[in-house]
Protein backbone atom coordinates (compact mmCIF):
# COMPACT_ATOMS: atom_id res chain seq x y z
CA UNK A 1 0.00 0.00 0.00
CA UNK A 2 1.13 3.54 -0.72
CA UNK A 3 0.19 6.81 0.94
CA UNK A 4 -0.47 9.26 -1.89
CA UNK A 5 -1.32 12.31 0.20
CA UNK A 6 -2.26 12.92 3.84
CA UNK A 7 -4.60 10.13 5.04
CA UNK A 8 -5.15 8.74 1.52
CA UNK A 9 -3.75 5.33 0.58
CA UNK A 10 -3.92 3.11 -2.52
CA UNK A 11 -3.78 -0.64 -2.07
CA UNK A 12 -4.99 -4.08 -3.02
CA UNK A 13 -7.13 -6.83 -1.50
CA UNK A 14 -4.47 -7.82 1.02
CA UNK A 15 -4.25 -4.23 2.31
CA UNK A 16 -8.01 -4.24 2.76
CA UNK A 17 -7.79 -7.40 4.85
CA UNK A 18 -5.01 -5.94 7.03
CA UNK A 19 -7.43 -4.23 9.42
CA UNK A 20 -5.33 -1.04 9.45
CA UNK A 21 -8.05 1.24 8.10
CA UNK A 22 -11.34 2.33 9.62
CA UNK A 23 -12.61 3.76 6.31
CA UNK A 24 -12.28 1.98 2.98
CA UNK A 25 -13.40 2.45 -0.61
CA UNK A 26 -13.74 -0.98 -2.21
CA UNK A 27 -13.41 -0.43 -5.98
CA UNK A 28 -14.12 -4.03 -6.91
CA UNK A 29 -17.15 -6.12 -7.71
CA UNK A 30 -16.08 -8.95 -5.40
CA UNK A 31 -16.33 -6.74 -2.31
CA UNK A 32 -19.63 -5.30 -3.57
CA UNK A 33 -20.93 -8.86 -3.95
CA UNK A 34 -19.83 -9.81 -0.45
CA UNK A 35 -21.30 -6.68 1.15
CA UNK A 36 -24.67 -7.19 -0.53
CA UNK A 37 -24.65 -11.02 -0.39
CA UNK A 38 -25.11 -11.80 -4.07
CA UNK A 39 -23.38 -13.98 -6.66
CA UNK A 40 -22.93 -13.35 -10.37
CA UNK A 41 -24.77 -10.07 -11.10
CA UNK A 42 -27.10 -7.81 -9.17
CA UNK A 43 -30.26 -6.67 -10.93
CA UNK A 44 -29.73 -3.22 -12.43
CA UNK A 45 -32.95 -2.08 -10.73
CA UNK A 46 -31.55 -2.81 -7.26
CA UNK A 47 -31.10 0.45 -5.28
CA UNK A 48 -27.46 -0.45 -4.54
CA UNK A 49 -26.63 -1.76 -8.02
CA UNK A 50 -23.65 0.59 -8.44
CA UNK A 51 -22.91 1.88 -4.95
CA UNK A 52 -23.41 0.69 -1.40
CA UNK A 53 -22.30 2.94 1.45
CA UNK A 54 -22.07 2.28 5.17
CA UNK A 55 -20.70 4.56 7.89
CA UNK A 56 -17.14 3.50 7.14
CA UNK A 57 -17.11 1.73 3.78
CA UNK A 58 -18.02 2.52 0.20
CA UNK A 59 -18.57 -0.52 -2.02
CA UNK A 60 -18.39 0.12 -5.76
CA UNK A 61 -19.66 -2.30 -8.39
CA UNK A 62 -16.64 -1.72 -10.59
CA UNK A 63 -14.71 -4.05 -12.90
CA UNK A 64 -11.72 -3.69 -15.20
CA UNK A 65 -12.52 -4.35 -18.83
CA UNK A 66 -11.04 -3.77 -22.24
CA UNK A 67 -13.86 -1.61 -23.55
CA UNK A 68 -14.26 1.93 -22.29
CA UNK A 69 -16.24 2.21 -19.07
CA UNK A 70 -19.55 3.97 -19.68
CA UNK A 71 -20.19 7.34 -18.00
CA UNK A 72 -23.80 6.30 -17.35
CA UNK A 73 -22.53 3.80 -14.78
CA UNK A 74 -19.06 5.04 -13.92
CA UNK A 75 -19.79 8.73 -13.29
CA UNK A 76 -22.07 8.01 -10.30
CA UNK A 77 -19.42 5.64 -8.94
CA UNK A 78 -16.65 8.23 -9.28
CA UNK A 79 -18.73 11.03 -7.76
CA UNK A 80 -19.70 8.81 -4.82
CA UNK A 81 -16.02 8.09 -4.25
CA UNK A 82 -15.18 11.81 -4.38
CA UNK A 83 -17.92 12.58 -1.85
CA UNK A 84 -16.72 9.81 0.47
CA UNK A 85 -13.15 11.10 0.31
CA UNK A 86 -14.25 14.69 0.90
CA UNK A 87 -16.25 13.55 3.91
CA UNK A 88 -13.62 11.45 5.65
CA UNK A 89 -10.01 12.24 4.63
CA UNK A 90 -9.52 15.08 7.11
CA UNK A 91 -10.08 12.86 10.15
CA UNK A 92 -9.48 9.29 8.98
CA UNK A 93 -6.88 7.29 7.12
CA UNK A 94 -8.67 5.99 4.05
CA UNK A 95 -7.70 3.05 1.89
CA UNK A 96 -8.91 2.97 -1.70
CA UNK A 97 -8.38 -0.55 -2.97
CA UNK A 98 -9.16 -2.78 -5.90
CA UNK A 99 -8.09 -6.37 -6.46
CA UNK A 100 -4.47 -5.73 -7.47
CA UNK A 101 -4.14 -2.03 -6.62
CA UNK A 102 -2.87 -0.87 -10.02
CA UNK A 103 -5.91 0.28 -12.02
CA UNK A 104 -9.30 1.17 -10.52
CA UNK A 105 -8.28 2.32 -7.05
CA UNK A 106 -5.40 4.55 -8.19
CA UNK A 107 -7.65 6.01 -10.91
CA UNK A 108 -10.07 7.14 -8.21
CA UNK A 109 -7.21 8.63 -6.21
CA UNK A 110 -5.76 10.32 -9.31
CA UNK A 111 -9.10 12.04 -9.89
CA UNK A 112 -9.33 13.10 -6.26
CA UNK A 113 -5.81 14.55 -6.36
CA UNK A 114 -6.64 16.48 -9.54
CA UNK A 115 -9.83 17.86 -8.00
CA UNK A 116 -7.85 18.98 -4.93
CA UNK A 117 -5.09 20.51 -7.12
CA UNK A 118 -2.46 18.16 -5.69
CA UNK A 119 -1.68 17.27 -9.31
CA UNK A 120 -2.61 19.19 -12.49
CA UNK A 121 -6.28 19.17 -13.45
CA UNK A 122 -5.83 20.61 -16.95
CA UNK A 123 -6.02 17.22 -18.68
CA UNK A 124 -5.85 13.52 -17.92
CA UNK A 125 -2.41 13.34 -19.53
CA UNK A 126 -1.03 16.17 -17.38
CA UNK A 127 -2.52 14.62 -14.25
CA UNK A 128 -1.22 11.19 -15.24
CA UNK A 129 2.37 12.42 -15.63
CA UNK A 130 2.38 13.90 -12.14
CA UNK A 131 0.45 11.03 -10.54
CA UNK A 132 2.98 8.48 -11.81
CA UNK A 133 5.61 10.33 -9.78
CA UNK A 134 3.47 9.73 -6.68
CA UNK A 135 2.47 6.18 -7.62
CA UNK A 136 4.83 4.62 -10.21
CA UNK A 137 2.91 1.32 -10.15
CA UNK A 138 -0.16 2.94 -11.75
CA UNK A 139 -1.19 0.74 -14.65
CA UNK A 140 -4.80 1.46 -15.60
CA UNK A 141 -6.72 -1.09 -17.59
CA UNK A 142 -7.70 -0.01 -21.09
CA UNK A 143 -11.37 0.55 -20.17
CA UNK A 144 -10.74 2.87 -17.25
CA UNK A 145 -7.89 4.68 -19.03
CA UNK A 146 -10.20 5.50 -21.97
CA UNK A 147 -12.97 6.52 -19.59
CA UNK A 148 -10.63 8.83 -17.65
CA UNK A 149 -9.20 10.35 -20.83
CA UNK A 150 -12.61 11.06 -22.38
CA UNK A 151 -14.38 12.24 -19.21
CA UNK A 152 -11.62 13.83 -17.17
CA UNK A 153 -12.70 17.48 -17.36
CA UNK A 154 -16.31 16.67 -16.44
CA UNK A 155 -15.09 14.53 -13.56
CA UNK A 156 -12.77 17.24 -12.26
CA UNK A 157 -15.52 19.85 -12.55
CA UNK A 158 -18.07 17.53 -10.97
CA UNK A 159 -20.48 17.58 -13.90
CA UNK A 160 -22.21 14.64 -15.50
Amino acid sequence: MTEITHNLFVGDDSDCASGLFSHIIHACKTCHQTALSYRDSLQSTHPNYLIYETESDLYLNMVDMERELLPLYTNPIMFAAMNFLDKYTKEHKILVHCNQGFSRSPSIVLLYCARKKIIPSTSYHDALKQFIELFPQYNPGRGIALYMEHNFQNLVEGTQ
